[in-house]
Protein backbone atom coordinates (compact mmCIF):
# COMPACT_ATOMS: atom_id res chain seq x y z
CA UNK A 1 0.00 0.00 0.00
CA UNK A 2 1.31 3.23 -0.89
CA UNK A 3 -0.07 7.01 -1.52
CA UNK A 4 -0.43 8.23 -4.80
CA UNK A 5 -1.03 11.43 -5.88
CA UNK A 6 -4.40 12.12 -6.64
CA UNK A 7 -3.81 14.11 -9.66
CA UNK A 8 -2.41 11.42 -11.62
CA UNK A 9 -5.20 9.23 -11.38
CA UNK A 10 -7.68 11.57 -11.76
CA UNK A 11 -6.23 14.22 -13.96
CA UNK A 12 -8.65 16.79 -13.82
CA UNK A 13 -10.68 18.88 -11.39
CA UNK A 14 -14.17 17.57 -12.39
CA UNK A 15 -12.88 14.24 -11.78
CA UNK A 16 -11.53 15.17 -8.43
CA UNK A 17 -15.13 17.10 -7.76
CA UNK A 18 -17.02 14.19 -8.49
CA UNK A 19 -14.92 11.68 -6.26
CA UNK A 20 -15.52 13.97 -3.30
CA UNK A 21 -19.44 14.13 -4.22
CA UNK A 22 -19.69 10.21 -4.72
CA UNK A 23 -20.54 10.68 -7.86
CA UNK A 24 -17.25 9.16 -9.59
CA UNK A 25 -16.16 5.50 -8.19
CA UNK A 26 -13.62 4.45 -10.90
CA UNK A 27 -11.80 5.26 -13.96
CA UNK A 28 -10.45 3.55 -16.87
CA UNK A 29 -7.10 4.62 -17.75
CA UNK A 30 -4.73 3.69 -20.51
CA UNK A 31 -1.98 2.58 -18.19
CA UNK A 32 -1.53 0.90 -14.77
CA UNK A 33 -1.86 4.39 -12.10
CA UNK A 34 -2.07 2.29 -8.72
CA UNK A 35 -2.54 -0.82 -7.13
CA UNK A 36 -4.90 -2.07 -5.12
CA UNK A 37 -4.72 -0.88 -0.99
CA UNK A 38 -2.70 2.18 -2.39
CA UNK A 39 -4.59 5.58 -0.79
CA UNK A 40 -4.95 9.23 -1.81
CA UNK A 41 -6.77 12.45 -0.87
CA UNK A 42 -8.92 15.07 -2.08
CA UNK A 43 -9.44 18.43 -0.30
CA UNK A 44 -8.65 16.36 3.07
CA UNK A 45 -10.90 13.16 2.04
CA UNK A 46 -9.29 9.68 1.96
CA UNK A 47 -9.73 7.52 -0.53
CA UNK A 48 -8.42 3.48 -1.26
CA UNK A 49 -8.22 1.80 -4.91
CA UNK A 50 -10.01 -1.38 -3.84
CA UNK A 51 -9.81 -3.09 -7.60
CA UNK A 52 -7.04 -2.33 -10.65
CA UNK A 53 -7.42 -5.09 -13.54
CA UNK A 54 -7.23 -5.46 -17.04
CA UNK A 55 -10.03 -4.82 -19.85
CA UNK A 56 -10.68 -3.28 -23.19
CA UNK A 57 -12.90 -0.21 -24.04
CA UNK A 58 -15.06 -3.18 -25.65
CA UNK A 59 -16.04 -4.23 -22.01
CA UNK A 60 -17.29 -1.10 -20.91
CA UNK A 61 -21.07 -0.69 -20.25
CA UNK A 62 -23.55 1.92 -19.61
CA UNK A 63 -23.02 1.39 -15.76
CA UNK A 64 -19.11 1.88 -15.96
CA UNK A 65 -19.88 5.39 -17.34
CA UNK A 66 -22.15 6.46 -14.87
CA UNK A 67 -19.76 5.27 -12.34
CA UNK A 68 -17.47 8.04 -13.95
CA UNK A 69 -19.69 10.51 -13.69
CA UNK A 70 -21.29 10.50 -16.95
CA UNK A 71 -24.67 9.89 -18.35
CA UNK A 72 -24.31 6.61 -20.64
CA UNK A 73 -21.33 5.02 -22.38
CA UNK A 74 -22.14 7.20 -25.48
CA UNK A 75 -21.25 10.41 -23.56
CA UNK A 76 -18.00 8.70 -22.26
CA UNK A 77 -17.20 7.97 -25.94
CA UNK A 78 -17.94 12.00 -27.11
CA UNK A 79 -15.62 13.23 -24.12
CA UNK A 80 -12.71 10.82 -24.99
CA UNK A 81 -12.65 11.18 -28.37
CA UNK A 82 -13.02 15.42 -27.71
CA UNK A 83 -10.22 15.65 -24.82
CA UNK A 84 -7.68 13.04 -26.15
CA UNK A 85 -5.90 14.22 -28.98
CA UNK A 86 -5.58 11.44 -32.10
CA UNK A 87 -8.12 9.13 -29.98
CA UNK A 88 -10.19 6.70 -32.30
CA UNK A 89 -12.25 4.20 -30.21
CA UNK A 90 -11.76 0.32 -30.96
CA UNK A 91 -13.25 -2.15 -28.78
CA UNK A 92 -10.14 -3.91 -28.47
CA UNK A 93 -8.05 -0.99 -27.10
CA UNK A 94 -6.84 -2.07 -23.70
CA UNK A 95 -7.32 -0.32 -20.57
CA UNK A 96 -7.07 -0.60 -17.09
CA UNK A 97 -9.86 -0.20 -14.48
CA UNK A 98 -8.95 1.92 -11.47
CA UNK A 99 -11.82 1.41 -8.78
CA UNK A 100 -11.86 3.35 -5.69
CA UNK A 101 -13.87 3.86 -2.29
CA UNK A 102 -14.29 6.44 0.32
CA UNK A 103 -12.45 5.59 3.63
CA UNK A 104 -14.01 6.40 6.40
Amino acid sequence: MATIDADSLLPNERMRRGALAGQISQIHRGDRYADEGDRFEVDGESFEVVEVRERTLGDLTDEDARKEGMADLEEYREILNRVHDDFEWSDDSDVVLHRFEKVA
